[in-house]
């Protein structure tokens, strides 16, 4: 156990880190501040005094992922100079990045769940097509950019859905029956 300190200016942040674990092991339904409290090794008290409640805590954490999320986008595609180029980190991008981690499969589904049912979810799922959009909108005009995003959503739910065969090749599949390339 982690010895107390009256001053800790790192438990706020382990806080956010422990929500994410507990969803990723419970689900947003299954978490709860006595899980979270317990994962950060933080009394449970402490809780309220840096959250007013679960949902600004959500919020926070989401947030968090999200922002993460973007900037892996934004690192990959940072020096894209070709088409090629493109291809192969979208591809690395949702393969390697999103589908093949169980932790961002799982918290990116928790996260849409949320965003169907309430309104402040929404606008950070929002958020995140929409800047998911502008990096892809520096390699493809607009509507392509829109498309390649729907790509990456919709083969998120099928592999989280259990749909198997989505490796490498078919997302490569994907991208090329997107922008128009012929097999």
């Amino acid at each position: 156990m982690r010895t107390k300190h009256a001053r800790d200016p790192e438990r706020r942040q382990r806080i956010v880190n422990s929500c994410l674990d507990s969803i990723v092991e419970h689900g947003v339904a299954g978490t709860s501040h006595r899980k979270i409290a317990a994962l950060a090794d933080v009394p449970l008290g402490s809780m309220t005094y840096y959250f007013d409640g679960m949902e600004e805590l959500l919020r926070e954490a989401f947030g968090l992922f999200v922002e993460e999320r973007t900037a892996e986008l934004g690192q990959l595609m940072g020096d894209v100079e070709s088409a090629e180029q493109l291809r192969d980190r979208y591809v690395s991008y949702v393969s390697d990045v999103l589908l093949d981690s169980h932790r961002n499969l799982v918290l990116t589904l928790e996260l849409y769940t949320l965003a169907a049912r309430k309104p402040d979810f929404r606008t950070l799922t929002g958020g995140w097509m929409a800047e998911t959009q502008e990096v892809l909108g520096r390699f493809v005009d607009e509507e392509t950019a829109v498309h390649l995003d729907a790509l990456i959503q919709g083969l998120s739910l099928h592999r989280a859905l259990g749909q198997g065969g989505m490796d490498r090749t078919f997302v490569e599949r994907a991208f090329d029956r997107v922008m128009g390339v012929s097999a």
